[in-house]
């Protein structure tokens, strides 16, 4: 399998570039997608380029959200034009575009369509955990 060339430009480039998320988005999902790649492939031998599906993204980004910023993380993703899971996916395509991730030929935007309700997702139901 052939290495995939590096980034074509930095995420500086590609936030200016779209017009619509700001460089912190594209950092987010990064470091989101590194964080559901370890918690879906816990205990299992590391392979180079384990795949995430967009529906498995989108829950991990979600869970990722939550536990840096509980209930303020619908906000915070607000601030930075992120509403839906959509926007998630157009997130991750741009990354892919210029060479930050990789995809299989099967990944498609579609994948990140309406995975759950922002409001549902981030205020109902959620916990905070305490240590004793």
């Amino acid at each position: 399998m052939p290495e995939r060339p590096g980034p074509k430009k930095t995420i500086e480039q590609i936030a200016e570039d779209s017009g619509t998320y700001p460089p912190e988005a594209y950092e987010f999902v990064q470091a989101g997608l590194q964080y559901t790649v370890e918690r879906l492939h816990a205990g299992r031998h590391r392979e180079k380029g384990q795949h995430v599906s967009g529906r498995e993204l989108s829950a991990g980004l979600r869970e990722f959200a939550l536990m840096q910023w509980g209930l303020m993380a619908r906000a915070v993703l607000r601030r930075w034009n992120i509403t839906r899971t959509e926007d998630f996916g157009r997130i991750v395509f741009a990354l892919v575009e210029h060479g930050w991730m990789s995809k299989t030929e099967d990944d498609t935007l579609e994948d990140f369509r309406n995975v759950f309700d922002f409001a549902t997702a981030f205020e109902e139901g959620y916990r905070i955990e305490c240590k004793s």
